[in-house]
């Protein structure tokens, strides 16, 4: 049973911790992470998150004062660190690890990104607070509304620009559509091209998408609905009728997350995250009844998730991302976020992902194949003796022994007990081809 435990963390969670004691029962202890609130992180120095209105008083601020010139401190990016250093010190330290792995699996299915500039950099925060977290355990649906009608993910895709030409601001404009958001919401979001879906489909979905924007110099901060904007008349997307307005984008939404396509698309990913990089069929058939059955009940997908027979066997045979991988090495020294949130948060830049930053809508890549290669294996090799020094003060065996337990090889046990000094020692625990994966 032990082994099943230390398992457990490693594969549904983000690493032991030498402070947390292994389960008994893994099973249970995976269900009970999925119970009550949840708990967002709060920035260092704040009693409370910050929220949109705070983030747009920065903004407006920035736009009075001018552009920070060289050398000194933007508060944008100021706030964006806080909420990223949080997220990274929470992940050190929480004691619901695979909660937070399936917040992390769902940030990433619906990117937002700091690439698009303050539209991100300023409701980040509050995307994953109000959008994200409080989702993973309800109805995939309820989700997909609260993302897609967020002003993270509105400004991210441009939907603020896209305007009905036939609509009263479009005729007098002569400003047009624009598809960024709609063709993410059908590729990455839901029923994804294997449906069929047409360009003809993408046009008539971008029209029935117009009006949405977001207000940020005036309350009430956040999204609204610009009638003005919005195209007349009915729309037609993949063979459903919708008509004129703003409850239209709720219709449309809740239509697609009940497709068919949308089940198997987001059991694939899941089976892919958890389980393999080539996910075998009849796990994700297996989370794509349930998902079709319970009307997409996220805790009753997560709850399959872990009593697949393929998600514990063979174990360690999922790549650790970089953000996992540098989580994993801290949670077995025992680091403290609040100590080394911020080294965490530097070392996501260092190994190629940093925190809330993907490089496009399709967010960071699950499969081993695009994270290993001649340089990114040096990389890692090099962090883990940077990292080691941190905790040159530790036990070497008992470092491998938390992080690794039953799944450290007898020539990394060797090679640990043999090395020159306490870092060495440390840094082959952290190099160690079994700690790369999960």
């Amino acid at each position: 049973m032990q082994t099943r435990s230390v398992q457990a963390a490693i594969r549904f969670g983000l690493g032991p911790r030498p402070d947390q004691p292994l389960p008994d029962d893994p099973i249970a202890w995976l269900d009970e992470q999925l119970e009550g609130p949840d708990k967002p992180p709060v920035p260092d120095g704040r009693d409370v998150p910050a929220t949109l209105a705070d983030g747009y008083a920065i903004w407006r601020d920035l736009d009075k004062r001018g552009q920070p010139g060289p050398g000194e401190a933007n508060p944008i990016e100021q706030n964006f660190q806080a909420e990223a250093i949080a997220a990274m010190a929470n992940r050190i330290d929480t004691d619901r690890p695979w909660r937070e792995r399936l917040v992390d699996f769902w940030a990433n299915h619906f990117t937002v990104s700091k690439r698009a500039g303050y539209p991100v950099s300023t409701t980040i925060g509050p995307f994953m607070r109000e959008a994200i977290r409080p989702h993973v355990t309800g109805r995939f649906v309820e989700m997909l509304i609260a993302v897609e009608t967020h002003p993270a993910m509105l400004g991210y895709l441009d939907q603020a620009s896209s305007v009905g030409p036939n609509s009263r601001y479009g005729l007098r404009s002569g400003r047009g559509l624009n598809e960024n958001l709609v063709r993410e919401i059908l590729e990455l979001h839901t029923v994804s091209p294997a449906s069929g879906y047409s360009q003809v489909d993408v046009t008539s979905f971008a029209r029935l998408l117009t009006g949405w924007g977001v207000e940020r110099n005036k309350e009430p901060f956040g999204t609204l609905f610009r009638p003005a904007n919005h195209e007349p008349g009915e729309k037609l997307v993949m063979g459903q009728k919708f008509p004129e307005g703003q409850e239209a984008t709720e219709a449309a939404l809740r239509f697609l997350a009940g497709h068919p396509a949308t089940a198997h698309f987001i059991a694939t990913k899941l089976v892919r995250h958890f389980v393999a990089d080539e996910p075998p069929p009849e796990a994700v058939a297996a989370i794509e009844g349930v998902f079709r059955d319970t009307g997409g009940d996220l805790k009753a997908v997560s709850r399959a998730l872990v009593r697949l027979e393929a998600a514990w066997a063979p174990p360690l045979s999922k790549l650790r991302c970089p953000q996992d991988y540098i989580t994993a090495a801290y949670r077995a020294a025992g680091a403290s976020g609040a100590a080394l949130g911020r080294p965490a948060w530097g070392s996501c830049f260092t190994l190629n992902q940093p925190v809330w930053t993907a490089l496009q809508p399709n967010g960071w890549p699950d499969r081993a194949v695009d994270w290993l290669g001649p340089e990114p294996v040096m990389q890692r090799l090099d962090w883990a003796y940077d990292a080691a020094g941190r905790f040159a003060r530790l036990d070497p065996m008992a470092v491998l022994e938390t992080g690794l337990g039953p799944f450290a090889r007898d020539e990394t046990r060797e090679a640990v007990k043999r090395a020159g000094s306490t870092r060495e020692a440390i840094a082959l625990v952290f190099a160690s081809a079994e700690f790369q994966r999960r």
